[in-house]
């Protein structure tokens, strides 16, 4: 089902918003750069061709994606993502710790990354075309360029998965925002599904990336999260917000720096 509208006022910039089923959840693509409509539609065309192929080829529940194939040892097509998405997910396996894991049981499976690097390469693809000012939203996902109005940042609301409520409202120009909690996350070392905290949340110039480092935090729990999400500021780009079962927040310095705090029941 697709829902398309075209978004023009005095506040906003001319553009279009079209969101569809893809990956089992609705994804939103608003492009805010005023470009004509005959340039906008097939933008947005290939832009949720490009979602469906990615499920298509990486989803390990589908019977013919390549994934699938590989976890069969059956024969599989020289895709290029393919051999890109593998060697991301086996670097951030590395910078993880083991704590993001794409080989559970001896099955392929690159969610917590996958979802991230494909909203993260539509973004970069709607930029080269010309679509500088746009959100990508993908449940917990979300990718942000440009502005949402002239001279104006966007505003994202970091929702907690579970109780539905705004932890904090960031602002920002160009980043990534992935959210981990509101699905089974699975501590790879013992195979049971991670349950120690509530949420995190990591934001970053790279959604592929803070997608994984927010499925790996969540399984380590809150102590070893803490820690790993401290050092990751300190060494980079990359900032935290942590939410424990009880509700209490642990945000390292530059999240705090980049949003504000208002909670408030989701509506």
């Amino acid at each position: 089902m697709t829902t398309s509208q075209i978004a023009q006022s005095a506040t906003t910039f001319p553009g279009s918003t079209r969101v569809e089923m893809v990956m089992g959840k609705p994804v939103s693509v608003d492009i805010r750069t005023a470009l004509p409509a005959r340039e906008l539609t097939p933008l947005l065309d290939d832009a949720f061709a490009w979602l469906r192929w990615v499920d298509d080829t990486f989803d390990p529940a589908r019977q013919h994606s390549q994934i699938s194939r590989l976890n069969r040892g059956g024969t599989i097509e020289q895709v290029p993502e393919l051999i890109e998405v593998l060697h991301r997910c086996d670097e951030l396996r590395k910078a993880t710790g083991g704590w993001y894991e794409p080989r559970i049981g001896g099955v392929i499976d690159p969610s917590g990354y996958i979802k991230g690097w494909a909203l993260e390469r539509l973004s970069r693809a709607l930029s080269n075309a010309g679509a500088g000012d746009h959100r990508i939203t993908a449940g917990n996902d979300i990718r942000v360029r440009g502005s949402s109005a002239p001279g104006r940042p966007w505003r994202i609301d970091v929702r907690d998965p579970r109780a539905g409520t705004v932890r904090k409202i960031v602002f920002a120009h160009d980043l990534g925002v992935a959210t981990s909690g509101g699905s089974s996350v699975v501590d790879p070392h013992t195979g049971q599904l991670a349950d120690g905290l509530g949420s995190v949340t990591v934001i970053g110039p790279d959604l592929g990336v803070a997608d994984a480092y927010a499925t790996a935090i969540y399984a380590m729990g809150p102590a070893r999260g803490r820690r790993f999400a401290t050092d990751l500021a300190r060494s980079g780009p990359y900032e935290t917000l942590l939410v424990t079962k009880d509700g209490q927040e642990h945000a390292t310095p530059g999240f705090l720096h980049q949003s504000t705090t208002h909670t408030r029941l989701a509506g």
